[in-house]
């Protein structure tokens, strides 16, 4: 099994706190971190916006991937919220031990 970080970006902290205690307390997520105040320049609707918005980089077991792209949508304000998951290729072996087993159903 391998740990993944998924990056789903929030409007405001508010929504990003509220997704990432649902994505825990699911067993969605072994840890989520927000990161207030990223600014972010994007397309959409055919026009250049720029905002600030709140990062939240949720560690997870990479076979809850399609359980946390479910959820966060039913959770998001945005009719296309961001969703990235990037593999975790290396890091300490209890750390990811850990991310794993919080990320299960049964732990």
């Amino acid at each position: 099994m391998r740990a993944v970080v998924i990056q789903c970006t929030c409007p405001d902290d508010a929504t990003a706190t509220r997704i990432a205690t649902a994505l825990v307390e699911e067993r969605l997520a072994a840890c989520v971190q927000r990161v207030p105040g990223v600014g972010a320049t994007y397309r959409w609707d055919g026009r250049v916006e720029n905002a600030t918005e709140t990062l939240l980089l949720i560690k997870t077991a990479a076979d809850r991937i399609p359980d946390v792209f479910r959820r966060v949508p039913e959770l998001h304000p945005h009719d296309v919220p961001e969703l990235l998951a990037l593999d975790a290729r290396d890091g300490t072996p209890a750390y990811l031990d850990w991310v794993i087993a919080q990320s299960r159903d049964d732990a």
